[in-house]
């Protein structure tokens, strides 16, 4: 087999100031760096898009490096190993690595997971979904961050994206009394209904987020799983019982913000209501993993659980993807396939 030399990368031109455009990405072709000792080079499938990336587009100290200008993005992939160094990789073998954004990647096979596609029946998307870093999220955050109970009444933001719909479905399969969640189109409120077996959901562009709640949850909410933030979390804190508990997950709703962000005004009813408020990174939980495949691949299998994408078509539309991302045109797991 001829080995590539060169292939097409998307790289950072330039930071965005609010929302992110076009302008702001390259689409070039990059020479194939030489695969070295205990390297494989990867043919890049499908690749990821996650609102986290927007935060390392920016240059301000995070817990993730910032992305560099004029350098190729980085974030989760799928892919065939086509060359390889490495003892423990092979040619042929499918992995899952963190250099995504280009057709072709040189990976240490020691940062590679290889990856079996009978799981997933060959939609290798999964593993960057529903059994990739999205699923750890939203498994690790209600059961470990907000210390979910069986009873609980949930209430989840930003509901039928990636993390948010698998939120509601594991809440649900884990006995919650009560499963609500929030989406912003009446098509997706009736996903979240019709398709993930969450008892209430609401458009929060139809009125003010804390009406449409409280008509929801008139008991109250145990549980709140914010991707949102804003308003949303001005709201949660009014409705939540005593002892209530939040896992803040992400604040979509500012990540684009210029201005200065003022909700939540009422973070007093934290202390009044003896309530536990626990911002959380995936990367804190690795300890929990073998336990989230055995339960959350157990119920794929089985079917009790749904994992949807929207899937976007060549990598050079990767750019467009993630800005539609931001603007929360997908349901389910957003995806590109290279």
């Amino acid at each position: 087999m001829t080995l590539p030399t060169d292939g097409v990368e998307i790289r950072l031109a330039s930071r965005p100031e609010g929302w992110p455009t076009s302008e702001n990405f390259t689409i070039t072709r990059a020479a194939v760096p030489a695969v070295g000792a205990g390297q494989v080079l990867v043919r890049n499938l499908v690749m990821s898009v996650d609102p986290y990336m927007r935060g390392r587009m920016s240059d301000a100290k995070s817990y993730i490096p910032p992305f560099e200008i004029g350098k190729a993005l980085e974030g989760g992939a799928v892919g065939e190993v086509i060359a390889s160094e490495s003892p423990d990789l092979a040619v042929g073998d499918v992995v899952l690595h963190d250099l995504g954004w280009r057709e072709f990647a040189v990976v240490d096979a020691g940062s590679a997971v290889k990856v079996d596609p009978s799981l997933a029946e060959g939609a290798y998307g999964v593993f960057l979904g529903v059994l990739g870093m999205p699923g750890l999220t939203a498994y690790a955050g209600l059961l470990k961050a907000a210390e979910f109970r069986e009873g609980d009444v949930v209430f989840v933001s930003g509901a039928a994206g990636a993390v948010g719909a698998l939120v509601g479905q594991i809440a649900r399969l884990r006995g919650a009394a009560k499963v609500i969640g929030s989406a912003g189109s009446a098509e997706k409120v009736a996903h979240l209904k019709d398709d993930l077996g969450f008892d209430e959901a609401f458009n929060y562009k139809d009125g003010p987020v804390l009406e449409q709640l409280e008509k929801a949850a008139p008991e109250g909410i145990d549980v709140y799983f914010d991707n949102v933030a804003g308003e949303h979390l001005e709201a949660a804190l009014s409705v939540a019982n005593q002892g209530a508990r939040f896992a803040l997950c992400g604040a979509i709703s500012q990540y684009n913000e210029k201005n200065e962000v003022v909700a939540p005004r009422n973070l007093f009813n934290a202390i009044t209501k003896g309530m536990n408020l626990r911002g959380f990174i995936v990367a804190e939980y690795s300890d929990v993993k073998e336990q989230f495949f055995a339960e959350v691949g157990g119920w794929l299998a089985e079917g009790k659980l749904i994992a949807r994408e929207t899937v976007v078509e060549g990598l050079e539309n990767a750019p467009t993807a993630f800005i539609d991302l931001m603007r929360g045109t997908n349901t389910g797991k957003m995806l590109v396939k290279i």
